[in-house]
């Protein structure tokens, strides 16, 4: 049976350049870079480039890049690294519709007697503005993170809006954001923004599993996770993943320099499927901004049908070929209805139901026809079964 991966936001293929990178950098690469000899000199070399290539790729400074084992780590020593013990007990806030890797650290912070704030969002997952605002006039905030781009239905967040909100001098918090979603979907301004620290990770757009990226502004000091060894700045101890780190720069090289292209492709074949979609299905609602918004990332549609449970119809639709998901891949075997969906006002029911179908740099036009096909004969045949139960 030919398959159509339409899962992009919780992985996507390794690009056949960046495998051939990375297969290359393993022959190459026999040293620790820590050590001093020629086997560790050009496994050096090739870290010291990869950190320049990544550096450039985000328009930051090569001591400003710390490597780690992906996003959630990243995410995790961004509020973790501030907040951590004997820290001042200041507040954070975090955006309601945040990835568990940031809400999950959110809460143990809070256990451990930080301040926690959950920013509420509007109807389509955008975080509001005013109540940022007022929030940091009252509030000693230590830590503001809010997400780049939504992994489940795609909201960009007005980033450029959110400095210019928070109090300045001696007690402005610090702002992060994960960007994992965005890096190579979206514009991203990390200087001109105010940002001082973003989270980024290899896999999702073309390189290695197991690469994450955090970008650190310069002079701000983080306290280490983990400790033991003095690799990327004390922060991440133990021998990097030289071959994977090298093929994840050039993925993050290719993915920034074809961005903008990729944005527009990808948002064509989403407004495609969508309108092959609605001739097929009258019941079916997209959730979250329009496709041609400026504000929605491309590629991603999440929308609610009338299946019983999203899961439920995700491993129908494998069955028939079609590979997606219902909300995040990391809370894919978790019951619970969706927290990004209960924070835009959807009631459990429907918090339950949404699926979401993400498009990606491999994704064609062959692809979105098949996928309508399948969506359109396995929908209908849901909601189908569904009226003959409720004798319609």
């Amino acid at each position: 049976m030919e398959r159509i991966y339409l899962d992009h936001n919780a992985t996507t293929p390794m690009r056949a350049e960046v495998r051939a990178r990375f297969l290359a950098a393993l022959d190459e690469v026999s040293g620790n870079p820590s050590s001093l000899h020629d086997s560790g000199r050009r496994a050096r070399h090739l870290l010291d480039d990869a950190r320049q290539r990544v550096a450039a790729a985000l328009a930051v400074d090569e001591d400003e890049i710390v490597f780690t084992s992906g996003g959630t780590e990243a995410n995790n020593l961004a509020l973790f690294g501030v907040l951590h013990d004997g820290a001042d007990r200041r507040a954070l806030a975090v955006g309601a519709t945040e990835h568990s890797s940031v809400l999950g650290p959110a809460r143990e912070l809070e256990r451990r007697g930080h301040g926690l704030h959950v920013l509420p969002v509007d109807s389509t997952g955008t975080i509001e503005l005013e109540t940022l605002t007022e929030l940091a006039k009252r509030s000693e905030l230590a830590l503001v993170s809010v997400m780049a781009a939504n992994n489940e239905i795609g909201t960009l967040a007005p980033l450029a809006d959110i400095r210019p909100r928070l109090p300045a001098g001696a007690k402005a918090p610090l702002f992060h954001s994960d960007a994992v979603q965005a890096l190579g979907r979206a514009a991203l301004d990390l200087r001109g923004w105010g940002i001082d620290l973003a989270s980024f990770s290899a896999h999702k757009l073309g390189g290695p599993l197991g690469v994450g990226v955090l970008f650190k502004r310069r002079a701000l000091e983080l306290r280490p996770l983990m400790f033991g060894g003095e690799q990327e700045g004390a922060l991440r101890p133990g021998t990097e993943n030289v071959a994977a780190i090298s093929a994840a720069a050039l993925a993050i090289e290719l993915a920034v320099r074809e961005r903008a292209s990729l944005e527009e492709r990808l948002r064509r074949l989403s407004m495609d499927l969508w309108k092959e979609l609605g001739q097929r299905l009258s019941d079916v609602r997209l959730i979250g901004l329009p496709l041609d918004h400026a504000r929605r990332l491309p590629g991603t549609l999440n929308m609610l049908t009338h299946t019983h449970d999203g899961k439920v119809l995700v491993m129908r639709l494998d069955l028939e070929g079609l590979e997606c998901s219902a909300g995040s891949a990391c809370a894919s075997g978790s019951l619970e209805p969706s927290h990004v969906l209960l924070a835009l006002g959807h009631v459990a029911e429907e918090a339950r139901a949404g699926l979401r179908v993400s498009l990606g740099r491999s994704s064609t036009w062959s692809d979105v026809r098949k996928a309508v096909d399948i969506l359109g004969r396995t929908l209908g045949a849901t909601n189908a079964k569904r009226d003959e139960r409720s004798g319609l």
